[in-house]
């Protein structure tokens, strides 16, 4: 995160993300498979550490599986022929004009005004009520004796005289999958692939996020 400033001075928290180049790994039809769908990678990964499920996904692979499709006459699904990539995602949608093999840049979000951005919050470890879901804490008064920050009654009466499923208590707080909706588009920097949007978006620095417009009005 940073801040920038406006043409009147204001100054605008932003948060400056690498948004690309992406390669278009696949594309799903409503004919073949259902739904329709596009299949992103990012990063590319060295074929060293990369599997050959992973290799197989982005270059064709001689096997006895595909000899024997090929000499069935079933047609080999078409390849990007492009390097492995470390992340991969589908996002569901109509897939337009795109072609496999394709490589996007942040430019697709040149006319675009409000982003949603989809990652992994920060974990936090085992934690307490107060700090997980923000309770207020028993009285500073007198009669509470060294247990402020307890979570208080959790049970119920002789009915059903167990606790409720999903009861806010203390554990694991973090390390899910959140999403941040309605951001603003400040900039896009074409040049360095850079996408500059108001606030904050979830996870660390350097963490892996996905970026699609929203549907927010």
């Amino acid at each position: 995160m940073t801040q920038i400033y406006d043409p009147t001075g204001k100054v605008i928290p932003v948060t400056v993300i690498q948004a690309g180049p992406c390669h278009v790994l696949q594309l799903m039809t409503q004919e073949r498979d259902g739904y329709e769908a596009i299949q992103l990678g990012y990063l590319d990964k060295p074929r060293r550490l990369a599997g050959r499920s992973a290799r197989g996904q982005v270059a064709k692979l001689d096997s006895k599986r595909q000899r024997r499709r090929a000499a069935a006459g079933v047609q080999a699904v078409q390849k990007p022929d492009c390097e492995p990539k470390r992340y991969v995602r589908e996002l569901r949608g109509s897939v337009g004009n795109r072609e496999i093999g394709q490589e996007l840049k942040v430019d697709v979000f040149a006319e675009i005004k409000s982003v949603d951005v989809v990652g992994t919050s920060k974990g936090r470890g085992t934690a307490g009520a107060m700090k997980r879901h923000n309770f207020h804490g028993q009285r500073a008064s007198h009669g509470v004796k060294k247990c402020h920050r307890h979570v208080g009654g959790t049970g119920c009466s002789a009915t059903p005289s167990r606790i409720i499923k999903g009861k806010k208590m203390a554990g694991r707080y973090g390390n899910a999958r959140c999403t941040v909706r309605n951001l603003k588009v400040v900039r896009v920097d074409v040049d360095n692939d850079l996408l500059v949007v108001r606030g904050a978006v979830p996870g660390p620095n350097g963490g892996y996020v996905i970026i699609k417009q929203t549907n927010k009005v």
